[in-house]
């Protein structure tokens, strides 16, 4: 998780200076800056055993201040991406009255999109990606044992739909209805994952209100439909629950390695999408080891053989869908592996990625794989260059 904390460090520092180099006059590429200020109130839902039973009626208090900017009415992209904006931003969250998940910190990105309405009524859509820190670390020996996170840094990620109310030229207010989900990729285990759902009351303060972008003529748009095709190679470290031989379950020490390569063949509607279907590999040094258990070896201190390649590669088929916006783009997929020699393997998996676009076609990628829709398989943090986009 230290990583993901370098990342997104360096990548708000690139995103101030990438976007400067897409403008018609550099300098006047930041348009509206401004920052907020709200506290949202969460519940915590129970979906595992410990907030069904110890944490899951409690709720998270949460005061978040963050700081963004949307494009200037004289550069490319707020043209092409009116009432789009992009940020960082800082949230306490406080779990109340008593928890034994800790007090975490989260330091996130963020970009809102204006879905309807201008610049003096709208409804916006959210996405945010972050670290958390401050959870308390799984103890077997704590009087209440959290197997619900199992790291003391999990990532985080959210959505929300907001409803803004701009009452003056710097001053707006902001209802948001959000939903959260904090947890470390399998990196550590356990990793049962946290969810919340709540709303959040807020103001906005624009520093340096501007023209809205929507009312000035569109700037010439060389966008063609067609396909595109993305390459992806990725890595990751993951943790594994294995059998302990005696009928029960045990953490494998250590952590295992993950690698991957996505080909995607990806169908350009329009600036805003993207779909299309992709070719999956990857090789989980994990997968499929309580087949090749060591005769002998049990409880803490049960072994494995080393498996063959087969166990551990896996090749499937996915449907991609892509939201592309200014700077990032949010990728979903939906895919079964049609090359597995195992149960650890032959799943019906889907992904959602984080694409940071950082010079011309070639982008950052920061993604997470699940099985059957609720089990963590592993982290995706990959390098990627798409080919014949036209922009």
């Amino acid at each position: 998780m230290k990583r993901i904390i370098s990342f997104l460090i360096i990548l708000s520092a690139w995103v101030t200076a990438r976007s400067a180099t897409d403008s018609i006059s550099p300098r006047n590429t930041f348009g509206d800056w401004a920052v907020e200020a709200g506290v949202a109130g969460s519940r915590i839902l129970p979906t595992n055993n410990l907030l069904k039973t110890v944490d899951g009626n409690e709720a998270m208090i949460a005061p978040d201040i963050r700081a963004g900017f949307s494009f200037s009415r004289h550069s490319r992209y707020g043209r092409l991406y009116p009432g789009v904006r992009q940020g960082i931003g800082l949230t306490l969250f406080n779990i109340v009255p008593h928890s034994s998940l800790g007090r975490p910190v989260g330091l996130y990105l963020f970009q809102t999109v204006r879905i309807a309405g201008n610049n003096r009524l709208a409804l916006e859509g959210e996405w945010n990606f972050g670290v958390s820190a401050g959870w308390s670390k799984y103890d077997p020996d704590a009087p209440i044992v959290n197997n619900a996170i199992g790291s003391k840094v999990n990532a985080m990620l959210g959505v929300g739909l907001s409803g803004v109310w701009r009452i003056s030229s710097h001053w707006g207010l902001k209802a948001t209805v959000n939903a959260m989900h904090f947890s470390n990729g399998n990196t550590h285990l356990p990793n049962a994952g946290v969810n919340t759902a709540g709303l959040m009351l807020g103001a906005r303060y624009y520093i340096s209100p501007v023209e809205d972008v929507t009312r000035l003529p569109a700037v010439k748009d060389t966008f063609r439909r067609g396909f595109s095709y993305d390459v992806t190679a990725y890595g990751a470290w993951r943790c594994r629950v294995v059998g302990d031989g005696m009928g029960g379950n045990v953490i494998a020490p250590g952590s295992f390695a993950v690698a991957g390569v996505n080909f995607a063949a990806m169908y350009d509607l329009n600036r805003y999408f993207r779909g299309g279907l992709s070719l999956d590999m990857q090789y989980d040094e994990s997968a499929n080891l309580d087949r090749h258990h060591a005769d002998g070896s049990y409880g803490d201190h049960v072994k494995f053989y080393r498996q063959p390649f087969a166990d551990c590669f896996a090749a499937g088929l996915s449907l991609r869908a892509e939201l592309t916006l200014p700077i990032f783009s949010i990728n979903v997929g939906l895919g079964r592996n049609i090359i597995a020699n195992g149960p650890d393997t032959r799943i019906f998996y889907q992904t959602l990625a984080l694409k940071a676009h950082v010079w011309r076609n070639a982008f950052i990628q920061v993604g997470y794989q699940l099985s059957e829709f609720h089990l963590p398989n592993n982290l995706m943090f990959g390098l990627g260059y798409t080919f014949g986009r036209l922009k």
